[in-house]
């Protein structure tokens, strides 16, 4: 599911507009960025938790060369689901043998 896919969803289960689904939507993700870009983290109780991990300086490789290159400290987004949409997600699969 994509962005525009999430915004018509939103228009037809809640009976609104599209330009307020949208609103809506763009409030969401913007609030979760702002959060994140301050070192905040963000938890939605049984869905998961996003936060930022920092990344320590390191040397790397240049995979077409081989050739050592320093990599600058980072800080990247991380998620971890909670364990609901864990559970949600993963629904066992019946595997049906058929004996000969």
């Amino acid at each position: 599911m994509n962005k525009l896919e999430l915004i018509e969803k939103l228009k037809e289960e809640a009976g609104i507009a599209k330009t307020e689904a949208k609103a809506i939507v763009t409030l969401f993700f913007d609030k979760m960025t702002e959060a994140l870009a301050k070192g905040n983290r963000v938890e939605i109780r049984d869905f998961g938790m996003f936060k930022v991990k920092s990344y320590k300086a390191y040397t790397g490789r240049n995979p077409k060369t081989g050739e050592k290159i320093p990599i600058s400290p980072k800080k990247l987004p991380f998620f971890k689901c909670g364990k609901e949409l864990k559970e949600r997600v993963d629904i066992p699969i019946v595997s049906k043998c058929h004996s000969k």
